[in-house]
């Protein structure tokens, strides 16, 4: 069982090179190759889900050294859904990507897919912050060629923005492992969680230094305020699919905070007290607000729906702020849903934009062919974004703002989620029916004309319809199957708090590799 943990990480970076160096001349070589191990990929992550279900946490030790000396992956519930996630998600994309043609407008889409694949994973696996860091740079090395995949002066433009703001997030970074291991010794995560519950008050000073820099570096990868502003203009410029497929790297940067913030410098630390959630709450309000306000004014398509990924980042983290177990189940079903939401809704964005003549700006014109497809489609993707009844985002809020009324932040999160909402409601709201319906009664007192140029217009395939229609599926299967969903992440909450059960795992008698 143990040498599978590692498998996540190894088959896509084996796979990877291969393809870039044997299969980039031939497309249909290259897409087989990467849909196998995509599949192996949620294989492997099924049977891992299934073997963390019991509870156990499995430590695999490279070069059998044993923590904190050696690098350690680890495994339990949150890091096995986190990984199925990714490999459900990294499924329906690569599916649009192969259906539309988008990877065949490069020849190294599928090698820097699977590149991607390997960072996402490494970091949902990883024991080690210092290893933490190192998958963050393979996630920005392979995301940055994913970005400028196609091509354009736009896309460069926005590619270079999302470097700069995420290298300086590395500087950060390492500025923050240098103080952690200049006053611990240690960068291993559950080594880290005994020095620093160890250490005296008045001798913490710098330890607390070293969490806020973290918090910064994590805010920039999971794009809250003040640093969110990177987010807008990176995915609505990305290709559609590759869009899609960050939708789960702002969920890293959120996923960081949880592992780390929770383990190592939990409320209970004596060293930090409440200082994380004390600022981590504000910035998730602001965060919330730049993103319902950007639905709201939005001009373009994939800019709203950019913005609403923002917003999703800002509920999210809302949850995450008052780290208690109740409030963090919440945001880990707030994190499956918003991922396939934004997915779903950036997937369907290229369907529509590559029928339109005026692109994906909101404004009336000639309908798309199959407009009334792409009508109910958006419909349902709007509603679970929204977070309206009966798909899993209305759910999502309902269970955070139930996990917070405990909290002091009660009355706050209650305004800026109840007040976000409207305006993310009426935001789609208006795109929608400017789209689609006021498009369909220009055609009708048009006549003929715009008739025919419906009909010149190419229809979307199942297999270029399927990966939309099976993240929206994902949102009714999320509410249909809410009980033991949240039941699952009540488990992973409860594990992620009993800091001690890792600690022991990882340094006294885990699973050997």
């Amino acid at each position: 069982m143990s040498h599978w943990i590692i498998a996540p990480v190894v088959l896509p970076a084996l796979l990877a090179p291969i393809i870039a160096f044997v299969m980039r001349h031939d497309i249909v070589l290259a897409r087989a190759a990467s849909f196998t191990g995509t599949v192996a990929l949620a294989a492997i992550a099924v049977g891992l889900t299934v073997a963390a279900a019991g509870g156990e946490t499995f430590v695999y030790e490279l070069g059998d050294w044993p923590a904190p000396f050696g690098i350690v992956l680890v495994l339990d519930r949150l890091s096995a859904m986190m990984l199925l996630l990714t490999s459900v998600l990294a499924l329906i994309v690569l599916t649009h990507a192969a259906a539309s043609g988008w990877d065949a407008r490069g020849r190294h889409f599928h090698a820097l897919f699977q590149f991607q694949l390997m960072g996402i994973c490494g970091a949902f696996l990883t024991g080690d912050a210092f290893n933490l860091f190192v998958f963050f740079e393979v996630l920005l090395i392979a995301s940055y060629g994913l970005m400028i995949h196609g091509g354009g002066r736009v896309r460069l433009q926005a590619g270079l923005q999302y470097v700069v703001m995420n290298l300086a997030g590395s500087t950060l970074f390492l500025f923050a492992l240098g103080t952690l291991y200049a006053t611990t010794g240690t960068l291993n995560i559950a080594d880290l969680a005994v020095k620093v519950g160890e250490m005296p008050v008045d001798e913490a000073a710098l330890v607390r230094v070293a969490a806020i820099l973290l918090m910064i570096v994590f805010a920039i990868k999971a794009a809250l305020f003040p640093v969110q502003f990177w987010l807008p203009g990176t995915y609505s410029n990305a290709p559609a699919p590759v869009a899609a497929l960050f939708a789960i790297m702002t969920k890293v940067g959120g996923y960081a905070i949880i592992r780390i913030h929770t383990i190592v410098f939990g409320p209970d630390t004596a060293a930090l007290g409440d200082l994380i959630g004390t600022w981590l709450m504000p910035a998730a309000v602001v965060t919330l607000a730049v993103g319902a306000l950007g639905v709201l004014g939005a001009r373009r398509l994939m800019p709203l729906v950019s913005f609403a990924v923002v917003g999703s980042m800002g509920t999210m983290m809302i949850a995450v702020s008052a780290f208690t177990p109740a409030a963090t189940t919440a945001a880990l079903y707030y994190v499956v849903h918003s991922t396939f939401a934004g997915a779903a809704l950036f997937l369907l964005a290229d369907l529509v934009i590559s029928r339109r003549a005026a692109g994906d700006r909101l404004s009336t014109q000639v309908p798309t062919v199959q407009n009334g497809l792409f009508a109910a489609l958006f419909f349902a993707a709007a509603v679970g974004m929204a977070g309206m009844p009966p798909l899993s985002g209305f759910l999502g809020k309902l269970v955070i703002l139930d996990a917070m009324q405990p909290t002091p932040q009660m009355a706050t999160a209650f305004a800026a989620i109840l007040v976000a909402s409207l305006l993310i409601i009426v935001g789609f709201a208006r795109a929608g029916s400017t789209l689609f319906w006021k498009s369909t009664a220009l055609a009708t007192r048009a006549g003929g004309t715009d008739q025919q140029a419906q009909g010149a217009a190419r229809g979307a395939g199942a297999l270029e319809v399927a990966p939309t229609m099976a993240a929206v599926a994902a949102l009714a299967g999320l509410s249909a199957f809410a009980g033991p969903v949240t039941g699952y992440m009540e488990a992973a909450a409860a594990q992620l708090y009993d800091s001690t059960g890792y600690i022991e795992a990882v340094l006294g008698q885990g699973t050997e590799g």
